[in-house]
């Protein structure tokens, strides 16, 4: 229990420093550039301790799902709203109202030029972009520890298992063999895990991926293989058997097909399995890395409706989570506890799995922070871009300056995606308590 408290609290501390360098992101260019800032927040709800310097207000707060900073001037001034033609719209226009009244009410007399609003479009872009950037090196910083430190995950010629029985790729028994099973050509040849192939039929083994080609070619045909064990080589004689094997992508991820099932290859097929060690890889290949969790988050998002479907139906169905699915800060901790409170475990491969886990998580902030939608920073941003390209255009045509776009009135719809964002958290925490995501087997 202790060390799951302790792998609980490493976590929540990342996670804390994530999010307090986010707004840090954000603080400084707002203050570089001369706006006016009143606090610098980690966290929601009651403020559990803070403190003042010079004009600013830092301090963290009970809830740590998040931070924010409070700049003046967040909205134009604009008028006062009419009435509206109908209930609905009237209460849609008095919160406009509402959002920019109380921003107005953030800025004092004389401080006028200190809004954020009057800020050129650049700037404003700048700051607002500033946490989410800040995201983005924290992952930079970490993936590049990952490989360039530790390393990243590759197959060698070491045997780590070795199959008793043949099994096609789509048999339902996983892990043990039917009596009428085949014995598995590796077993049968005397294969046990920690041998290392040295050669087969002649040829000099370097990977793993050049002694799988050879044997998957190579079904009905008795290859001679010298194995190092124990430091001796001895020779053994290996026949591979035909058998229906999972197709893999470049990542060594199962393909599946359209209706969710396991693609296959007919192959030769010995039964063996490689021991998985670090090789640290160049500073090259900090950044494909980076882009690669990038565009796995990207496809999370992009698919978070079903992705939430699912959720929900493992949280109140027989449905299992599904490991490469979102989960909540709830089950970031949980996870990290589990895995320092693993039996057996290196310690090295538990600090990789927990920098591994802060370096996604960065990037997911990241992506999420840059979705158009107040009140996220991409709605913000996007905001920004639209004003920039009406100022443009009026210049073009020679038309009067348009002025700042009004934000305030999108304030409707940043109360709808607080709710929504806010029931999709709620759901992924309950989740993450009653089926969390097993990602250590």
């Amino acid at each position: 229990m202790l060390l799951f408290v302790l792998g609980v609290v490493i976590i929540l501390i990342g996670v804390a420093l994530s999010i307090a360098l986010h707004e840090i992101g954000h603080l400084v260019p707002a203050k570089l550039f001369g706006v006016k800032v009143t606090q610098y927040m980690i966290g929601f709800g009651k403020t559990l301790f803070s403190f003042r310097r010079g004009e600013t207000q830092y301090g963290v707060k009970a809830i740590p799902l998040g931070g924010y900073i409070s700049m003046i001037g967040m909205f134009p001034p604009g008028k006062e709203g009419g009435r509206g033609r109908n209930a609905t719209t009237g209460f849609m226009q008095q919160m406009a109202q509402d959002a920019r009244t109380a921003s107005s009410e953030t800025v004092a007399v004389g401080e006028e030029d200190r809004s954020f609003y009057r800020l050129p479009v650049w700037k404003r872009i700048v700051i607002m972009f500033g946490g989410p950037f800040m995201n983005l090196v924290i992952g930079v910083v970490l993936f590049g520890v990952l490989l360039m430190g530790f390393g990243a995950p590759q197959s060698s010629t070491t045997v780590a298992t070795v199959s008793q029985c043949v099994l096609p790729a789509t048999s339902s028994t996983a892990t043990k063999c039917p009596s009428d099973a085949t014995q598995g050509p590796a077993a049968a040849a005397g294969l046990k895990p920690g041998d290392t192939i040295v050669s087969i039929d002649g040829t000099k083994i370097t990977s793993w991926d050049q002694s799988t080609a050879i044997i998957r070619k190579s079904a009905g045909q008795t290859l001679t293989v010298v194995l190092a064990r124990d430091g001796e080589q001895r020779t053994v004689q290996l026949t591979p058997v035909v058998n229906k094997v999972a197709r893999t992508d470049a990542n060594g991820a199962v393909v599946k097909n359209a209706a969710g099932g396991i693609e296959t290859l007919t192959v030769g097929f010995v039964g063996i399995g490689p021991v998985a060690k670090l090789v640290p890889q160049p500073v090259t290949a900090v950044l494909p890395a980076v882009g690669a969790q990038t565009g796995a988050v990207v496809n999370v998002f992009v698919h978070l409706p079903q992705r939430m479907v699912d959720v929900w139906n493992a949280a109140f169905g027989s449905a299992p989570r599904d490991p490469n699915g979102p989960i909540s800060v709830v089950g970031i901790g949980r996870a990290a506890g589990e895995l320092t409170a693993l039996d057996g475990v290196p310690v090295v491969d538990k600090v990789y799995t927990m920098i591994g886990m802060l370096a996604s998580l960065n990037i997911a902030l990241f992506v999420f922070n840059l979705v158009p939608l107040l009140p996220l920073d991409g709605g913000h941003i996007a905001g920004a871009l639209w004003e920039g390209l009406r100022r443009t255009f009026a210049k073009i045509f020679r038309r009067r300056d348009p002025g700042p776009v009004d934000m305030a009135k999108l304030m409707p719809l940043t109360f709808a995606v607080v709710i929504v964002l806010g029931g999709m958290s709620v759901l992924l925490m309950y989740a993450d308590i009653v089926k969390p995501v097993n990602l250590f087997g």
